[in-house]
């Protein structure tokens, strides 16, 4: 943990964070279990990698989400549309606040290990749909971090402004293996290659894409 960065980033399993992961090097991580249809394969990708990195991880439970909140995404919500991002279908995929409420988690959790900054892999392909992944979220979100907090903890999220495909070759230069990622929201054996997910991803990882998919 020498070469660690003192800073917390919160880490799904998907392409976006775990790229974030290696590139940030943090010394700690956290992952949510709050009842998406795909936790369960994301979960064990966040934690290989987390070893493979050598953060400290954790994983938090937030089982009120799955049961009170509306989500196709969640195991108590309807069938996960297919399609492209930008379709008006794929607006019941957003789970309504997930984010604040993962940051303000991972903020009390930064201060508490002292750490410097909360780490996001927001970016710009999630702008669309989701209203917690832009940039006036973000600096909002960092204003109220930054002064709820003794130690002043920010957000450091440097792929807001970047798609999904710049992540991608980022995480290929850092020699990512990618298959031990998750992105499809069905959490199926195998990804679905037809929901927004799916299609964003191969798109992403297009002429490198070692994914198997259904379809």
């Amino acid at each position: 943990m020498e070469n660690l960065k003192n800073n917390v980033i919160i880490v799904s399993g998907g392409m976006d964070s775990i790229t974030l992961l290696y590139q940030e090097r943090p010394k700690y991580a956290l992952s949510f279990d709050y009842g998406s249809k795909h936790n369960a394969k994301e979960l064990p990708r966040a934690q290989y990698h987390c070893g493979k990195v050598g953060s400290v991880h954790h994983i938090i439970k937030l089982d009120f989400i799955n049961e009170l909140f509306e989500s196709s995404l969640l195991k108590s919500g309807v069938v996960i549309p297919e399609g492209h991002y930008e379709d008006e279908n794929m607006k019941s995929t957003v789970v309504p606040f997930r984010n604040g409420i993962m940051l303000a988690i991972a903020c009390g959790y930064a201060e508490s290990v002292k750490a410097e900054n909360v780490l996001i892999g927001n970016h710009s392909g999630d702008h669309a749909i989701y209203p917690d992944c832009r940039q006036d979220f973000i600096l909002a979100m960092n204003y109220a971090m930054v002064h709820g907090t003794y130690k002043k903890v920010g957000i450091h999220a440097p792929f807001t402004n970047l798609d999904k495909r710049k992540i991608a070759l980022i995480g290929k230069d850092l020699g990512i293996d990618y298959s031990k990622t998750w992105t499809c929201y069905k959490g199926s054996e195998k990804h679905c290659g037809v929901c927004g997910s799916c299609t964003e991803r191969k798109m992403a990882l297009e002429g490198f894409d070692t994914t198997v998919y259904k379809v």
